[in-house]
C-alpha cells in the first residue's frame, strides 16, 4: 500500500512538472528542414501561443509538455507547411478557360478580356476562397499572391486562417480595380498600412512586369516597398519574347534595367526568371533577390526551363510556385511542382544528382521562406518559429515502403495525402476536413460564376 502511494505521488509530481502547451503534433517521422537537416523518428512538435516551443522525440515531448489538444499520426510525416511563392489565387475561377495557346495570345485574347468583364470584389473573394481551399487541402500554409482587389483577398485569407504574402497589382493599362499606375500605387500604400502588422497577412507591392510598366512606375514601386519594408513581387524574364521586347525598348535585359534604375527593392521576389542571362545572375545575389521556379507553368506554356542547379550554385534564393491555375497551370499542387522541378533539372542536365529531392523540398519550405525574407518566421520546424506545419499520410499503396522521407515527399506522396494543417498554431484542416471554410458553398458559387464567365466570353 505504501509503495502504491509513493508511485501515485511520483506520477502526480511528474504530471505537475510538465509544462503547458496548446498543441502537440506527433508522427512516425518528423522532417524539420532545419539547418542540421534533422529527421526524427517517432517525433513530435509542441506548440504554444502560435509558436513552436519544442521539437524532439515523442517520448521527450510527452515527458516535458502537457497539451490542451493533440494530433497523433504514427503513420504520417510531419513537416513544415509548404510555401507557395508565386500564384494568382482568384484565377481559379478561370481554370481551363484557354489552354494550349501561347502566353501572349492567352493574355491578350482570353485572360485580359475575361478579367475586364468579370473581375470585381465578389469574383476575387470567391476565386480566392476556391484557391485557398485547394491549397490548404494540399498542405500549403503560406501563399504569395499577385492580383487585383488584393484587400478583398486579404480579408478572405485572414478569415480562412491562412498565411499570405499578398501583392496589389500595378500595371500600365486600365485594370479591373485601378485605371492608372498612379492610382494603383496610392491604393497599394493604403493596403500596406492596413495590413502590415497583421500576424498572418504580409502586404506587398506587385508591379506586374517590366514590359507592362514604365521605368518610372517600377522605380516608384521599389521605393514604396522599401519605405514600408515589405516585399516587391514581379514577373521577370518568363519568356524570350518578353526579354526581346524589353531589350528593343531599353537596350537592357529586364534584370539589368531594374538594377540600373534602383528598381530592385530590398525584398524583391522575381517570378520565373527563366531567361535571366548568366551575366545578369550575379545581380540577383548582389541584391538578395528571391527567384521563384514555376516548373508546371513554364513547361505547360512552353516558356522554357529554369537552370535550377546553376542558380543554386550561385547562391540565389530559390522558392517554388505553381503560378496561376488558368492556362499557365491548372492546379495549386506544390507536390506536383516539387516532383517536376527535380525531374526537369535531371532531364536538362543529364545529371541525376543535379537537384536532389531534399533540395527541392527545401525550395518548397525553407527556401521559399528565404526567397520571401521570412525564414526567421517560417519554413522549418524549430523552437521560436511560427507553428506552420502539416501531416502527410504514409498509408496509401504509393507510400509504402517508406525508405527515405525526402524521396517519398517529392516523388511518391501527393497533395491528397495531406491529413492535417496547422497555421500559426491553429488547426485549419483536420483529417482532410477544412475547419475554416465551407467547401460546399465555395464549389456551388464557383459553378455559378463559371456560367457568368462563359456567357461574357461568348458575348464578345
Amino acid at each position: 500500500m505504501q509503495k502504491a502511494s509513493i508511485s501515485l505521488l511520483l506520477l502526480c509530481a511528474s504530471a505537475f512538472a510538465q509544462k503547458p502547451a496548446d498543441l502537440i503534433v506527433s508522427a512516425g517521422t518528423v522532417v524539420t528542414m532545419d539547418a542540421s537537416g534533422r529527421v526524427i523518428q517517432n517525433g513530435a512538435v509542441a506548440v504554444s501561443g502560435g509558436s513552436i516551443i519544442a521539437v524532439g522525440t515523442k517520448a521527450e515531448i510527452d515527458k516535458t509538455y502537457k497539451a490542451k489538444a493533440r494530433i497523433d499520426r504514427p503513420d504520417a510525416i510531419v513537416l513544415p507547411g509548404l510555401i507557395n511563392a508565386h500564384t494568382h489565387a482568384p484565377m481559379s475561377l478561370l481554370r481551363g478557360l484557354a489552354d494550349d495557346v501561347n502566353l501572349g495570345d492567352w493574355l491578350r485574347s482570353y485572360i485580359f478580356p475575361a478579367e475586364a468583364k468579370n473581375v470585381n470584389p465578389e469574383f476575387v473573394r470567391w476565386g480566392a476562397r476556391l484557391g485557398i481551399l485547394e491549397m490548404l487541402l494540399g498542405g500549403t500554409t503560406t501563399y504569395t499572391d499577385m492580383y487585383y482587389f488584393e484587400d478583398d483577398i486579404a480579408e478572405v485569407t485572414k478569415q480562412a486562417g491562412m498565411r499570405g504574402v499578398l501583392g496589389q497589382t500595378i500595371i500600365g493599362f486600365p485594370a479591373p480595380d485601378y485605371k492608372t499606375p498612379e492610382a494603383a500605387l496610392a491604393a497599394t500604400e493604403t493596403f500596406i498600412l492596413k495590413w502590415k502588422n497583421d500576424p498572418l497577412i504580409t502586404p506587398a507591392v506587385a508591379p506586374h512586369a517590366v514590359y507592362t510598366n514604365s521605368v518610372e512606375t517600377l522605380k516608384a514601386a521599389s521605393a514604396l516597398a522599401d519605405k514600408h519594408g515589405v516585399p516587391l513581387l514581379i514577373h521577370v524574364s518568363e519568356t524570350q519574347a518578353e526579354d526581346a521586347q524589353v531589350f528593343d525598348k531599353h537596350q537592357r535585359s529586364p534584370t539589368r534595367l531594374l538594377a540600373e534604375n534602383n528598381a530592385i527593392a530590398k525584398r524583391s521576389v522575381f517570378a520565373h526568371g527563366i531567361w535571366i542571362k548568366p551575366e545578369d545572375r550575379p545581380l540577383l545575389v548582389e541584391h538578395n533577390v528571391g527567384v521563384v521556379h514555376c516548373p508546371g507553368s513554364n513547361t505547360k506554356l512552353g516558356s522554357g526551363i529554369l537552370a535550377t542547379a546553376e542558380f543554386l550554385k550561385l547562391g540565389v534564393r530559390l522558392g517554388l510556385g505553381p503560378d496561376g491555375p488558368a492556362g499557365s497551370n491548372n492546379d495549386f499542387s506544390m507536390f506536383e511542382e516539387m516532383d517536376l522541378a527535380a525531374k526537369l533539372a535531371k532531364a536538362t542536365t543529364s545529371d541525376l544528382t543535379a537537384v536532389s529531392a531534399r533540395t527541392v523540398l527545401e525550395m518548397a519550405t525553407i527556401g521559399g521562406a528565404r526567397a520571401l525574407k521570412m525564414d526567421h518566421l517560417i519554413g522549418s520546424l524549430e523552437a521560436g518559429k511560427r507553428a506552420d506545419l502539416i501531416t502527410v499520410s504514409t498509408l496509401a499503396p504509393h507510400a509504402v515502403p517508406a525508405h527515405d522521407p525526402y524521396s517519398m515527399l517529392v516523388y511518391s506522396l501527393k497533395a491528397t495525402d495531406v491529413q492535417d494543417v496547422v497555421i500559426d498554431g491553429r488547426t485549419i484542416v483536420r483529417d482532410r476536413r477544412p475547419l475554416t471554410l465551407d467547401p460546399a458553398a465555395i464549389l456551388k458559387k464557383a459553378r455559378e460564376l463559371r456560367a457568368v464567365i462563359d456567357a461574357s466570353i461568348k458575348a464578345k
